[in-house]
């Protein structure tokens, strides 16, 4: 019997032993000082990285300004069909104008001289007044007018 009490006695002393252990190990203070180990550890990486994310972040924030400023710029250029048309349709009416002027020209220089020619012979017979006529009429002096 007194091997059992001997066995029950030595349990007793080894589960009080492991209780305190237990209780010591997982203490408030030394709970705080493992907590303060991993912060001293693990904070300059934690900063590192949040630092990273922020050049990242920015990063992004420009990528995405870019690409909706591109997206508006298509949109704006997909509306101005219309006006491309109208610019088109514009071009043709000036250079269909522009032909009947010229073949008005061609048609004045076969008859008459331009305009201006009938100024330059203004100017030449010292004022007198052209004719109502072209400016191929000549005075009662035989000047041309």
């Amino acid at each position: 019997m007194e091997e059992q009490e001997m066995q029950l006695k030595v349990k007793k002393v080894t589960d009080k032993f492991t209780e305190s252990m237990y209780f010591l190990a997982n203490e408030p203070s030394v709970a705080l000082y493992r907590l303060q180990e991993h912060v001293r550890r693990s904070l300059p990486e934690l900063v590192q990285h949040k630092t990273d994310m922020q050049g990242v972040e920015e990063q992004c924030q420009g990528a995405i300004y870019t690409v909706e400023y591109a997206c508006s710029a298509v949109k704006s250029m997909s509306n101005s069909g219309a006006y491309f048309k109208s610019i088109e349709g514009l071009l043709r009416r000036a250079i269909s104008i522009k032909d009947q002027m010229s073949s008005l020209q061609s048609r004045r220089a076969k008859r008459a001289p331009l305009p201006f020619q009938c100024w330059m012979v203004y100017s030449v017979n010292s004022g007198r007044k052209a004719h109502s006529g072209s400016c191929e009429e000549t005075g009662s002096d035989g000047i041309r007018f």
